[in-house]
Protein backbone atom coordinates (compact mmCIF):
# COMPACT_ATOMS: atom_id res chain seq x y z
CA UNK A 1 0.00 0.00 0.00
CA UNK A 2 1.20 3.46 -0.68
CA UNK A 3 1.17 6.15 1.07
CA UNK A 4 -1.24 7.85 -1.23
CA UNK A 5 -3.75 5.04 -0.48
CA UNK A 6 -3.23 5.48 2.91
CA UNK A 7 -4.18 8.94 3.10
CA UNK A 8 -6.89 7.85 0.74
CA UNK A 9 -8.07 5.83 3.68
CA UNK A 10 -7.99 8.67 6.29
CA UNK A 11 -9.79 10.87 4.32
CA UNK A 12 -12.51 8.80 3.79
CA UNK A 13 -12.59 7.89 7.42
CA UNK A 14 -12.81 11.84 8.07
CA UNK A 15 -15.61 11.77 5.92
CA UNK A 16 -17.73 9.03 6.97
CA UNK A 17 -17.81 10.54 10.20
CA UNK A 18 -18.14 14.06 9.52
CA UNK A 19 -21.12 12.75 7.03
CA UNK A 20 -22.48 10.78 10.67
CA UNK A 21 -22.13 13.72 12.42
CA UNK A 22 -23.70 16.06 10.20
CA UNK A 23 -26.78 13.96 10.11
CA UNK A 24 -27.06 12.69 13.54
CA UNK A 25 -27.38 17.02 14.22
CA UNK A 26 -29.80 17.23 11.66
CA UNK A 27 -31.46 14.31 12.94
CA UNK A 28 -31.72 15.75 16.28
CA UNK A 29 -32.92 19.28 14.76
CA UNK A 30 -35.57 17.79 13.22
CA UNK A 31 -36.44 15.77 15.92
CA UNK A 32 -36.27 18.10 18.51
CA UNK A 33 -40.13 20.40 17.80
CA UNK A 34 -41.49 17.28 17.75
CA UNK A 35 -40.64 15.78 21.16
CA UNK A 36 -40.90 19.32 22.72
CA UNK A 37 -44.40 19.44 21.64
CA UNK A 38 -45.56 16.93 23.38
CA UNK A 39 -44.17 19.15 27.31
CA UNK A 40 -47.35 20.33 28.79
CA UNK A 41 -48.10 24.30 27.84
CA UNK A 42 -47.72 26.79 29.94
CA UNK A 43 -51.38 26.89 31.04
CA UNK A 44 -51.70 23.80 31.77
CA UNK A 45 -48.23 24.10 34.13
CA UNK A 46 -50.27 26.94 35.69
CA UNK A 47 -52.93 25.16 37.09
CA UNK A 48 -50.67 22.18 38.41
CA UNK A 49 -51.18 23.77 41.94
CA UNK A 50 -54.24 26.15 42.62
CA UNK A 51 -54.61 27.70 46.15
CA UNK A 52 -58.16 27.50 47.30
CA UNK A 53 -59.52 30.40 49.88
CA UNK A 54 -61.76 28.50 52.01
CA UNK A 55 -62.63 31.30 54.32
CA UNK A 56 -66.29 31.38 53.09
CA UNK A 57 -67.24 27.62 53.31
CA UNK A 58 -69.59 27.57 56.88
CA UNK A 59 -70.18 23.77 58.28
CA UNK A 60 -72.49 21.56 56.57
CA UNK A 61 -71.04 23.23 52.90
CA UNK A 62 -68.96 22.82 49.96
CA UNK A 63 -67.66 24.53 47.13
CA UNK A 64 -66.56 22.81 43.78
CA UNK A 65 -63.27 24.20 42.23
CA UNK A 66 -62.00 23.37 39.13
CA UNK A 67 -58.05 21.68 38.99
CA UNK A 68 -56.50 20.02 35.99
CA UNK A 69 -60.03 20.47 34.60
CA UNK A 70 -61.59 18.52 37.04
CA UNK A 71 -64.07 19.51 39.98
CA UNK A 72 -62.97 19.04 43.23
CA UNK A 73 -65.29 19.26 46.20
CA UNK A 74 -64.09 21.11 49.15
CA UNK A 75 -66.28 20.62 52.00
CA UNK A 76 -66.76 21.38 55.63
CA UNK A 77 -68.30 18.15 57.34
CA UNK A 78 -70.67 18.47 60.18
CA UNK A 79 -70.18 16.91 63.19
CA UNK A 80 -73.02 14.56 62.22
CA UNK A 81 -71.66 13.92 59.06
CA UNK A 82 -68.01 13.12 60.43
CA UNK A 83 -69.93 10.55 63.44
CA UNK A 84 -71.96 9.03 60.30
CA UNK A 85 -68.68 8.32 58.57
CA UNK A 86 -66.36 7.55 61.69
CA UNK A 87 -69.18 4.72 62.57
CA UNK A 88 -68.67 2.67 59.57
CA UNK A 89 -66.58 -0.37 59.62
CA UNK A 90 -64.05 -1.15 57.46
CA UNK A 91 -66.00 -4.42 56.20
CA UNK A 92 -69.23 -2.88 55.01
CA UNK A 93 -67.18 -0.85 52.11
CA UNK A 94 -67.00 -1.85 48.74
CA UNK A 95 -63.14 -0.47 48.64
CA UNK A 96 -61.07 -0.53 51.33
CA UNK A 97 -58.14 1.68 50.28
CA UNK A 98 -58.05 5.39 51.24
CA UNK A 99 -57.48 6.58 47.40
CA UNK A 100 -55.64 9.54 49.41
CA UNK A 101 -52.40 11.10 47.33
CA UNK A 102 -51.18 12.53 50.81
CA UNK A 103 -50.58 9.58 52.49
CA UNK A 104 -49.55 5.74 51.83
CA UNK A 105 -50.91 3.63 49.23
CA UNK A 106 -51.99 0.75 51.77
CA UNK A 107 -53.60 3.05 54.21
CA UNK A 108 -57.35 1.90 54.73
CA UNK A 109 -60.20 3.58 54.08
CA UNK A 110 -60.96 4.69 57.54
CA UNK A 111 -62.61 8.04 57.46
CA UNK A 112 -59.27 9.86 59.42
CA UNK A 113 -57.49 8.87 56.62
CA UNK A 114 -59.39 10.68 53.76
CA UNK A 115 -59.75 13.68 55.44
CA UNK A 116 -57.47 16.74 55.66
CA UNK A 117 -57.44 17.87 58.94
CA UNK A 118 -57.16 15.68 62.33
CA UNK A 119 -60.61 16.91 63.45
CA UNK A 120 -62.25 15.63 60.34
CA UNK A 121 -64.20 18.48 59.32
CA UNK A 122 -62.22 19.04 55.93
CA UNK A 123 -63.17 16.72 52.97
CA UNK A 124 -61.08 17.25 50.05
CA UNK A 125 -61.86 14.73 46.73
CA UNK A 126 -62.07 14.93 43.20
CA UNK A 127 -65.80 15.04 41.99
CA UNK A 128 -65.34 12.63 38.95
CA UNK A 129 -67.59 9.04 39.79
CA UNK A 130 -64.94 6.13 39.71
CA UNK A 131 -67.36 4.39 37.77
CA UNK A 132 -67.66 6.01 34.08
CA UNK A 133 -66.59 9.88 34.88
CA UNK A 134 -69.73 11.68 36.27
CA UNK A 135 -69.97 14.68 38.36
CA UNK A 136 -72.18 13.22 41.13
CA UNK A 137 -74.31 15.35 43.38
CA UNK A 138 -73.80 16.33 46.63
CA UNK A 139 -75.23 18.12 50.18
CA UNK A 140 -76.50 14.82 51.52
CA UNK A 141 -77.31 12.96 48.44
CA UNK A 142 -77.69 9.12 48.20
CA UNK A 143 -78.40 6.46 50.62
CA UNK A 144 -75.75 7.07 52.63
CA UNK A 145 -75.59 11.34 53.38
CA UNK A 146 -72.89 11.86 50.99
CA UNK A 147 -72.85 12.21 47.03
CA UNK A 148 -75.00 10.31 44.60
CA UNK A 149 -74.17 9.54 41.15
CA UNK A 150 -77.82 9.73 39.36
CA UNK A 151 -76.10 8.68 35.64
CA UNK A 152 -75.67 4.86 37.14
CA UNK A 153 -76.92 4.92 40.33
CA UNK A 154 -73.50 5.57 42.73
CA UNK A 155 -74.30 6.34 45.80
CA UNK A 156 -71.00 7.43 48.19
CA UNK A 157 -70.93 8.06 52.03
CA UNK A 158 -70.19 11.34 54.15
CA UNK A 159 -66.28 10.89 53.29
CA UNK A 160 -66.89 10.09 49.58
CA UNK A 161 -66.60 6.15 50.03
CA UNK A 162 -68.16 4.22 47.29
CA UNK A 163 -71.11 2.25 49.42
CA UNK A 164 -73.51 0.74 46.39
CA UNK A 165 -73.83 1.17 42.71
CA UNK A 166 -71.03 0.27 39.97
CA UNK A 167 -68.07 2.38 40.90
CA UNK A 168 -65.38 0.34 41.67
CA UNK A 169 -63.43 3.09 43.86
CA UNK A 170 -63.55 5.73 46.26
CA UNK A 171 -63.78 9.20 45.23
CA UNK A 172 -60.06 9.90 45.11
CA UNK A 173 -58.41 12.62 47.38
CA UNK A 174 -56.04 14.75 45.60
CA UNK A 175 -52.37 15.72 46.65
CA UNK A 176 -53.83 18.94 49.17
CA UNK A 177 -52.61 20.58 51.92
CA UNK A 178 -53.34 24.00 54.61
CA UNK A 179 -51.58 26.69 53.64
CA UNK A 180 -52.88 29.17 56.36
CA UNK A 181 -56.04 28.76 58.21
CA UNK A 182 -58.00 30.09 55.46
CA UNK A 183 -56.15 28.46 52.50
CA UNK A 184 -56.15 24.76 50.70
CA UNK A 185 -53.45 24.47 48.15
CA UNK A 186 -54.21 21.55 45.46
CA UNK A 187 -51.41 20.09 43.67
Amino acid sequence: MSHAEDNAGTRRDFLYVATAATGAVATGAAVWPLVNQMNPSADILALSSVEVDISGVEVGTQITVKWRGKPVFIRRRTPAEIDAARSVALVDLVDTAAENANIADSADASDKNRTLDEAGEWLVMMGVCTHLGCVPLGDGAGDFGGWFCPCHGSHYDTAGRIRKGPAPRNLPVPTAVFMNDTTIKLG
